[in-house]
């Protein structure tokens, strides 16, 4: 990534606050401002960071003074004017000289209600509005240079998961499991390791349940959900293993969420609704006798962070184009018994979906 790169991003963004009526948009820490400039303070802090973008504009970056000399070193920096405020100054004084009195303004999801109240009293006629609910689109369409980074961190996943197929599961605690995953992906190439699910058993039951200390046993059903980021951009993958050979209905469950995963998949292509991803493979859960047990959406989007718009639910109505990057990752889950869920990341592209994970799907058996 180049100045020129975050340039073009920051006046893509202007056109599109302004194609959505917005005098522009608001950006403190997070994926946002990363994204847009370039920039990752050290923390978000009580001490305001904002990313100011209006269309027509060259784009301009407050922070403490202190953090000055980061931000002008950071990749996208001459892209951007940046101004230092001191302590004990109005850093919101300060930006609001930059907004127009009675904008609108996007701003990001991230931004401390500390921070936005620090605006709006410098500037009482202004207004704002979320970024995910006024641009959803901004971060969800990746450029080739995305899509391939989130294809490499995909890859280190898919290595991480045949590898753990290699170690003991029976007799040893979920969070030792769970450490092999993170010790791995770190192995793979990955920076950040964002979360490591395994759900043994009846936790598997939970789609979000955190390993803990409870011990595999044979005959287990285990739900491996683990991803982070690798490279600036995010992994997101979920397999379901059997301790042991599986039961006649455990293959079945596991067969079915299977069969709505692929149809999901099968589905993408440009034009259809984010929601009738979603309704795709809920029809076949339902239509297997398990609707009620999936419970959760089909899918999320992913980049610099390993969830972000746009969101495969019901009430949707986004459609798909070729460069959004999203989870497929339909479930069943049985309380007090076992759970399945099976997780690709997919890439729109112009003739259908691509996967970025390519590990097998069948049902994995493991000692």
């Amino acid at each position: 990534m180049t100045s020129e790169d975050y340039e073009r991003r920051m006046e893509r963004a202007g056109r599109a606050a302004a194609d959505a009526g917005l005098a522009g948009l608001i950006v403190t820490p997070g994926p946002d401002l990363v994204w847009l400039c370039g920039y990752a303070p050290p923390a978000a802090t009580e001490r305001l960071t904002a990313l100011v973008i209006e269309p027509g504009r060259r784009s301009r970056l407050m922070v403490p003074v202190l953090e000055q000399p980061d931000a002008e070193y950071s990749p996208g920096a001459e892209a951007v004017e940046v101004s230092g405020w001191s302590d004990g100054s109005d850093p919101y004084a300060q930006v609001a000289k930059w907004m127009v009195p009675q904008g609108r303004y996007g701003v990001s999801d991230s931004t401390w209600a500390l921070h936005l109240l620090g605006l709006q009293r410098s500037l009482p006629g202004s207004g704002y509005a979320a970024l995910t609910e006024v641009l959803p689109m901004l971060r969800a369409v990746k450029d080739a240079h995305e899509v391939e980074r989130l294809a490499a961190a995909g890859a280190a996943a898919d290595a991480t998961y045949e590898e753990i197929l290699g170690v003991r599961f029976a007799g040893r605690r979920e969070s030792e499991v769970a450490a092999d995953l993170a010790r791995l992906l770190r192995e793979h190439g990955h920076s950040q390791v964002d979360f490591t699910v395994v759900g043994s058993g009846p936790n598997g039951a939970n789609p979000h349940h955190e390993a803990g200390e409870r011990v595999i046993q044979d005959g287990d059903m285990v739900v491996l959900d683990f991803g982070g980021l690798k490279d600036g951009y995010g992994s997101d993958t979920t397999r379901t293993v059997h301790v042991g050979e599986p039961g006649a209905e455990e293959r079945k469950v596991h067969a079915v969420v299977r069969e709505a995963q692929q149809e999901a998949f099968e589905a993408v292509r440009p034009g259809i609704a984010c929601q009738d991803i979603d309704r795709v493979a809920r029809r076949v859960i339902k239509a297997a006798g398990y609707g009620e047990y999936f419970i959760h959406r089909t899918g999320h989007g992913i980049g610099v962070t390993t969830h972000e718009p746009p969101y495969l639910v019901e009430g949707e109505h986004l459609p798909l184009v070729p460069g959004m990057c999203f989870s497929i990752e339909p479930g069943i889950y049985l309380p007090g018994r076992f759970g399945v869920r099976i997780e690709d990341i997919v890439t729109c592209t112009e003739s259908g979906g691509r996967r970025l994970n390519e590990t097998e799907r069948e049902l994995a058996v493991v000692r």
